[in-house]
């Protein structure tokens, strides 16, 4: 294993109980510090499956079998406890429908500071500022309105901008985007993918991007994997991909 490698699958399967075939097949990826790789295919291909994965995010009755290693700790089998510990400081997510992903009945600045609190213990005065801080990071011009707004309050681009600000603010080893500007118009698209970049940046992370769309995922990524079918069918960086695939 490479010294600045991160994430590591091998041979990972994914079965559902009452089903006769696996949802992903024996799917193998590597990520290393920094880098910022794309998961690219149709829908139903298997992306999102494979980011739920790494997340510890499966229903009950998935069966997996391979292995999925971070930093060279296994994850298959991890407790709920300990993954969650993981999540949101070394791994953050963020998801491709705000609305489903933030919390309608709690303002959104608190949301954010939830993050801090759970991993950091920041208590709640600290929480604040840091949160109205990356608020405005991520592109957001009126950070105490919109932390003080709940969800439905707010644009479809402000809500992605919260859930960005969600995933950086603990400055993760690896952010994993799951079609994160899929619900934005181009014009809000564009600005986002910016945005993402620069906090990628700062904080240092290392990205899996999940998409459909190549012109976006050329913009963010060094190398590409295409599923289909649940099966990686092809690798390599982004110009061999796209230019000579």
């Amino acid at each position: 294993m490479m010294s600045d490698e991160l994430l590591r699958i091998e041979e990972l399967s994914v079965r559902f109980a009452g089903s006769s075939r696996n949802a992903l097949e024996k799917i193998s990826l590597q990520i290393g510090r920094g880098e910022r790789v794309g998961l690219i295919g149709e829908s139903g291909s298997g992306k999102s499956l494979t980011a739920l994965t790494i997340m510890g995010l499966l229903a009950d009755n998935a069966k997996c079998r391979g292995s999925i290693r971070w930093q060279g700790r296994e994850l298959l089998g991890l407790r709920d406890a300990e993954y969650s510990r993981l999540r949101g400081e070394e791994i953050s997510m963020v998801f491709q429908e705000p609305m489903t992903a933030l919390d309608p009945t709690m303002r959104t600045g608190r949301q954010v500071a939830e993050v801090l609190r759970l991993h950091e213990r920041a208590p709640v005065g600290k929480a604040r500022p840091r949160v109205l801080e990356m608020l405005a990071d991520v592109g957001i011009t009126d950070p105490q309105r919109v932390a003080d707004s709940f969800p439905h309050q707010l644009s479809g681009g402000q809500r992605q901008r919260v859930l960005i600000a969600m995933a950086l603010i603990n400055t993760p080893d690896l952010l994993i985007c799951d079609e994160p500007t899929t619900a934005l118009d181009v014009t809000v698209q564009a600005r986002v993918l910016e945005l993402l970049r620069s906090g990628l940046d700062r904080a240092g992370s290392a990205l899996l991007f999940i998409s459909h769309d190549l012109a976006v995922v050329s913009q963010m990524v060094d190398r590409i994997a295409v599923i289909y079918q649940g099966r990686i069918v092809e690798a390599g960086t982004r110009s061999q991909v796209l230019e000579n695939p």
